[in-house]
Order: structure tokens, then sequence, then C-alpha cells
């Protein structure tokens, strides 16, 4: 199990590569067969982990997720503050990764400010059924309108971005092994990759990342955000929440990731390889 606390309650900031929940293996090795033309063998190939991840607040257990076993406090933590749990890390008391035979738990303990919040979210969902969204059942109770609104991040030009997605392949070391990663990285304003953090998911891979600055005490500093996928709302909202600037992604868009993209004035980038990206939405 993995835990951390400094004297005051709060998140110490912490080296994710420290944590006990590392020694979980990311990868494993299977038999399998490979054919080429007319020649076939047998060798043992590398895949990445996935595995239940379930997310408990307080002992209230809030989602169950499969993810890749690494730096599952930053998870817990980026999950807490991107899904809007937490309004901040002090409200994060403790962190505890508990591991068992058919997943992990990632126990968080929040403030009851925090705690009494996700009650009453839970509440209003109790017994409805449906699409799944948010645990919504029609169309009327939908709300897709961002409440947060980027100010103070000056626009990331095209250049600047490309210079860091030049740099994220020699990043993604879980992806140059098994083929089945997500990455998410954090480049600073000039385009400098500082972070990369991967999950089989991609929400998950940008989650970590996002925790990891946040027990740092630097989710705050300036940069951007470069991801290995293509954008969902889900992406364009979790870095709405915490003021991130902009988000930039190897591949296309939703129309529903450039509306609210616009609405909460991120500068959004998509297709950006090579030399080439193409923004969707400007702050």
């Amino acid at each position: 199990m993995a835990s951390f606390r400094d004297t005051a309650g709060t998140p110490a900031a912490m080296n994710p590569s420290d944590a006990a929940d590392d020694s979980l293996a990311p990868i494993e090795a299977v038999p399998v067969r490979r054919r080429r033309g007319s020649e076939v063998s047998e060798r043992s190939d590398v895949v990445v982990v996935e595995t239940p991840v379930a997310m408990v607040f307080n002992g209230l257990s809030h989602a169950v997720m499969m993810a890749t076993p690494t730096d599952l406090e930053a998870l817990g933590l980026g999950f807490a503050l991107s899904e809007g749990l937490i309004v901040g890390r002090e409200e994060c008391r403790d962190i505890e990764v508990r591991v068992h035979a058919k997943g992990c738990e990632v126990h968080v303990q929040v403030s009851l400010r925090a705690f009494a919040a996700l009650k009453e979210r839970r509440r209003a969902l109790e017994g409805r059924t449906g699409c799944g969204l948010c645990g919504v059942d029609s169309l009327d109770q939908l709300d897709l309108h961002p409440s947060e609104r980027i100010q103070g991040r000056p626009p990331v030009p095209a250049e600047v971005v490309l210079r860091s997605f030049a740099a994220l392949p020699a990043r993604q070391t879980l992806n140059a092994e098994t083929g089945a990663c997500h990455a998410a990285g954090w480049a600073t304003p000039d385009g400098t990759l500082l972070d990369v953090a991967e999950d089989v998911g991609r929400h998950n891979a940008l989650d970590k990342l996002l925790g990891r600055r946040a027990l740092d005490g630097r989710l705050e500093e300036p940069g951007f955000v470069v991801m290995s996928s293509r954008v969902s709302y889900e992406l364009v909202r979790k870095c709405a929440r915490l003021g991130i600037g902009t988000l930039a992604a190897i591949s296309a868009p939703t129309s529903l990731a450039i509306d609210i993209a616009r609405e909460s004035r991120l500068q959004l980038y998509g297709f950006c390889r090579g030399d080439q990206a193409v923004e969707y939405s400007s702050m």
C-alpha cells in the first residue's frame, strides 16, 4: 500500500516515482504466435497491464475505472481535482493505495465540505438509469455548458506546440514497449516538455499528469497539455476546470470538445503531427 501525509494533515509534495504503487507491474509478458508471410514463430511479447482501479472517497466508493497500475496516488488526486470533487489540493487530506487480488483501491480522504458535496451529488443521481453520462437519464437533465472561463493564460503559438510534440515519442516508454498506451504531457510556455504520464486510458493519463503537478505544488505554473489521442469533451472539461489555457492533441477533437473549448475560452489544437497543427478555438 502507499500513503502520504504531512504534519499539517494536507498532502506533502512528493515525487510520484517514489510512490509505493510503482511496485505494481505496468507490463507483463505473454506467449504469442507471430506470423510473417509463410513463417510462424512462437515467442514472448510484452503487453501493458489493465486492471480495475476503484476511487474511494472517505470510505465511499465513487467510481471504478480500468487503468494501468502506476502513479495511482497521482491518479487519485488528479481525478478528484479534474472532476471537481475537490476545489483545491488543500482539500485532499490523505491518499492511500490498497492492492487486492481483483484490482486496486485508491482511498482519498477529503475535507468535510468536499465529502458533503460528493454525497449530495450521489443522492441527486440515485436510481437513475440510461445513457450513463454522469448518471443522467434524459436530455433535459444534461448541462454541458462550462461555468469555467480561462483567464490570464496567453495563447500558445502552433510552432511552440509542435516543438513539444516532437519530444513526446521519446518520453512514451510504456507505449514503446507495448504499443497500447496513451500519453499526456506538460510543456512550458516555450514548448519544453517537462513531464509525461502514460495509461491505457487517455483520461487516466491526463489525471495522472495533473495529479503529479498537484502533488509537487506546480499545477498553477504556466504551461499547456499535449495528448497522444483524440480529444473528447471530458479532456477539455478537465483542463478548463483547472484553468489550463491550451490543450493540444495528435488526433482530432469531437464537435462537443470544440464547443466546450470555445465556451470556456480554452485554446484547442488537433492533428499536431510533424509541421502541421489545426487550431479549433483560440482564447
